[in-house]
């Protein structure tokens, strides 16, 4: 499942973020969502969250394995 869709996430899921500083590699990060930071129901880009240890980024995936 992609990160697009606010009513898609909840705190506490686990979830596969792209930091702004990896957004030319892609390169994703795990983690848990602590707090959901767009406010919009939807993003083309991703939802933006701030995971647990802080991290703050757009999710591309959600793990589904809570």
């Amino acid at each position: 499942m992609n990160g697009q869709n606010r009513k898609d996430i909840t705190t506490g899921i686990t979830v596969d973020i792209v930091l702004k500083e990896d957004q030319r590699t892609g390169k994703l990060t795990r983690g848990i969502v602590k707090d959901i930071l767009t406010k919009s129901p939807n993003h083309p880009h991703g939802i933006k969250v701030r995971l647990t240890d802080g991290q703050v980024g757009r999710v591309k995936k959600i793990h589904s394995e809570n």
